[in-house]
């Protein structure tokens, strides 16, 4: 259940500013009336986060961006608002609650997911002041106070496929995808690329939710549910699903079969909201949303802010598979192996499927 959380009092630039970031879905605040300007200290550093639709609660990807700004707060003293994108909304939705965290006095802003790339485009360019960083996306025509913050998916996706295929004996194993994207294709393609390293021969069924520009596919448990067992009842004993908060259920019907689920975004088998289900959540791929978010921030504050685009691989810690409940421990040794191939630059990971 999603979690909510009281406002603090705050001094804001415009009271309007914080009548639409409530509209938006804030979340919560510190006290601060200071805006922050190319680089900020203690009180002065107000951030800014704009959760993709699921926001903080999700158990996954929001959750781990929310880590990031958690971070921030209690080892730099930032301020922090932060507001969520619902499921549905218009894309004047998405500029406007950035335009309000922007009048706020929120710098730098960071949006959770690749949803906001034109929102952020377009504030960002019509705010040059001040510092946003994107989730998940690069554009080649985004303003120079835009910072992409983006991760090798592929790369700890593989590493997903290889523990699947090392603990299938069904040889059959399934991926569901929450939103067809290229983002996502990126999970699919590293993923079946993993299990054939191993065996050629696995089946790999593969199912997304739902396609642009329905993104519900995120957000709808009940969908990743009824996919996951659609896998099961075809014989598929090991589910990886990249689906946000919509991964919840295609876990809850993985282990309700007694078969194996691989989680992603964050270390779903250490989640309170699916502590039920952790001894069949095999691994996770975690996706270290929130050492970029810190990073970010952090760099931001010391006066010299990350530009560009920034990416972080598998060699950096950008990707990793979680180990909680040691059921990848006795296959240590082929994912050390597959670590080092694609570490040294010998193993190079598709980022879209083959075939």
């Amino acid at each position: 259940m999603r979690r909510s959380m009281k406002l603090a009092a705050v001094v804001l630039s415009s009271s309007l500013g914080i009548a639409s970031l409530a509209a938006c879905g804030a979340k919560s605040t510190d006290n601060t009336s200071s805006s922050a300007s190319a680089g900020a200290s203690g009180s002065s550093l107000k951030v800014g986060m704009a959760y993709d639709i699921g926001g903080r609660g999700d158990q996954s990807f929001n959750d781990s961006a929310a880590r990031g700004l958690d971070k921030a707060k209690s080892e730099l003293g930032a301020s922090v608002f932060e507001a969520e994108a619902k499921t549905g909304e218009a894309e004047t939705d998405k500029e406007q609650r950035l335009k309000d965290l922007v009048s706020s006095g929120y710098n730098p802003v960071v949006a959770v997911g690749f949803v906001y790339q034109d929102a952020v485009n377009k504030v960002a360019k019509d705010n040059p002041n001040v510092k946003f960083a994107i989730i998940d996306s690069a554009s080649p025509d985004q303003p120079n106070n835009v910072t992409s913050l983006t991760f090798s998916e592929q790369e700890g996706s593989y590493l997903a496929g290889v523990a699947a295929a090392n603990k299938s004996t069904a040889k059959h194993v399934g991926f569901i995808g929450g939103v067809q994207s290229e983002l996502i294709k990126k999970f699919e393609a590293g993923y079946t690329a993993g299990v054939h390293s191993v065996d050629p021969n696995i089946k790999v069924e593969v199912t997304y939710l739902t396609t642009p520009p329905d993104f519900s596919g995120f957000t709808d448990p009940g969908k990743g549910k009824q996919a996951a067992q659609g896998q099961l009842d075809k014989g598929a004993d090991v589910i990886y699903s990249a689906a946000g908060s919509s991964g919840n259920g295609s876990i809850e019907a993985v282990a309700t079969a007694g078969k194996w689920a691989i989680g992603v975004d964050s270390d779903q088998a250490a989640q309170p909201a699916l502590a039920k289900y952790k001894d069949h959540i095999l691994t996770s791929m975690v996706k270290n949303v929130d050492v970029a978010v810190f990073k970010y921030i952090e760099a931001y504050k010391n006066g010299n802010p990350i530009t560009g685009v920034k990416n972080f691989d598998l060699k950096e810690g950008g990707v990793s598979l979680a180990t909680t409940g040691g059921h990848i421990d006795d296959i240590k040794a082929q994912l050390d192996k597959a670590t080092q191939a694609i570490t040294s630059g010998a193993t190079k990971i598709p980022t879209a499927p083959q075939g």
